[in-house]
């Protein structure tokens, strides 16, 4: 979370620094999030069979060389390349965070410690901020992922000494076509919505995309319907709270990047504030759910997830339409309140619903489990970076091909992507709403 909040800030420099587009720079986050997520059932599954305190120091490891390699890149295309290295190590770690707690701790002791992982994750979102807005002030942006590695080597020695192993004798069977399958199609549509307002969208090429990821996506759904050992066993979608509850999440966080990927680029580029002002700004949203998220992790323990899981989204939504109200006349005190309310329905809602999702599937799921969660968690979040990018570049685009100024065009192209992520938000409460029995 500090490597991926501090990236986020540095997409601007970025850009400027290697001379690229925005549609080009969204790339750094998408390529990364795509290799993170599609790796993450194999690893759940590896996790469910192979001791976990060796699978899990191994993504630490990983993800500290991808760190080294990303502060030397000299182009573009290095950067993406090592940032895919990065991504391995942590898909290694997000598909069995979860499972680890939840094999360690039982009943409300699960929540606690949950929401006080989430917690951590907002600290994690907090640091970034403010650590990669000094650093890119003053060193450049290529010393922002300086200081995930020590970090990462720590981590991986700790979790190997620390961690019980919970060796299991088991076969390995991985479906590897299934595998193949999954990642052609998640990659074909990811493009297609990425360059569908350069492309067009009558394009052949879109066209193309569209039919390929239709018909990988469906050898990929009936080959996993029929095997012994899927890569993502769809009989636990029979499960409402699991199958809602993943929907919500995905929605939850398309919702938070439909803002999360802009206000970065609003503050530095209309607002004209430096990359440190800017990453202070960010701030309150992290500080906002850290604190609010081991409240709310305890609360559903006890009492269930459905509550927080209908005000979280309900506070997103209108955080999201005070950002429609900003522009370069906004005061800081106003960018301050709106990151705090964010935050807020954040720290309500991530800790219950990873909660309730993964205590609604037996023991000897809990790794693939993990891995779908951190499935759904990682495609919000690229789909909320590629159509938020989308649809941001294509208003910004039409504007000023109708004669508006930049400002104004930037201004109302914001305003109207803020729009969409309102919607997301209504989706996300919606979903919540299904997935979660009221409690008595």
């Amino acid at each position: 979370m500090l490597d991926s909040s501090t990236v986020n800030l540095a997409l601007y420099p970025i850009a400027q620094g290697l001379n690229i587009t925005l549609s080009q720079v969204q790339w750094i986050v998408i390529a990364y999030m795509l290799v993170l997520t599609v790796f993450l059932p194999f690893f759940g599954k590896l996790g469910d069979i192979f001791p976990k305190n060796k699978i899990y120091s191994l993504g630490f490891f990983i993800f500290a060389l991808g760190a080294i390699l990303n502060s030397t890149a000299t182009n573009f295309y290095l950067l993406i390349g090592y940032r895919c290295i990065e991504a391995l190590g942590a898909s290694i770690m997000m598909a069995n965070g979860p499972a680890v707690i939840a094999t360690l701790f039982k009943g409300k002791e699960r929540g606690k410690a949950l929401g006080i992982n989430a917690s951590l994750v907002a600290v994690g979102g907090m640091s970034g901020p403010a650590i990669g807005g000094a650093l890119i002030h003053s060193f450049g942006w290529r010393t922002i992922f300086l200081p995930s590695i020590p970090i990462a080597i720590i981590c991986g020695i700790l979790a190997y000494k620390m961690l019980p192993s919970y060796i299991k004798k088991k076969t390995f069977k991985f479906d590897y076509k299934g595998f193949l399958y999954f990642t052609i199609a998640l990659f074909a549509l990811l493009l297609a919505i990425s360059e569908v307002h350069t492309w067009g969208l009558k394009s052949a090429k879109i066209l193309i995309l569209g039919i390929m990821t239709l018909i990988f996506g469906g050898l990929f759904y009936f080959r996993d319907s029929k095997i012994n050992y899927p890569l993502i066993n769809f009989k636990m979608f029979k499960i409402k709270t699991f199958t809602f509850g993943n929907i919500a999440v995905m929605m939850s966080y398309m919702t938070m990047f439909t803002n999360g990927i802009l206000l970065p680029f609003f503050l530095q580029e209309i607002v004209k504030y430096n990359a440190f002002i800017t990453g202070l700004l960010i701030l309150p949203y992290s500080v906002a759910s850290s604190i609010v998220a081991p409240f709310a992790g305890s609360y559903s323990g006890k009492y269930g997830s459905r509550r927080l899981t209908i005000i979280g989204p309900a506070i997103y939504i209108i955080a999201l339409i005070i950002f429609t109200t900003f522009n370069p006349n906004t005061q800081m005190w106003e960018i301050i309140a709106a990151s705090i309310i964010m935050g807020i329905g954040n720290g309500c809602f991530q800790s219950p619903s990873n909660n309730a999702i993964i205590t609604s599937v037996n023991k000897e799921e809990l790794g693939i489990a993990s891995g779908i969660l951190s499935l759904s968690r990682n495609l919000g979040n690229i789909l909320g970076v590629a159509i938020t990018i989308t649809l941001f570049e294509s208003f910004r685009n039409h504007m000023l091909d109708s004669g508006l100024e930049y400002a104004n065009a930037f201004l109302s192209s914001y305003h109207l992507t803020m729009g969409f992520g309102i919607i997301f938000g209504i989706m996300c409460l919606t979903c919540s709403f299904i997935a979660y029995k009221p409690e008595k």
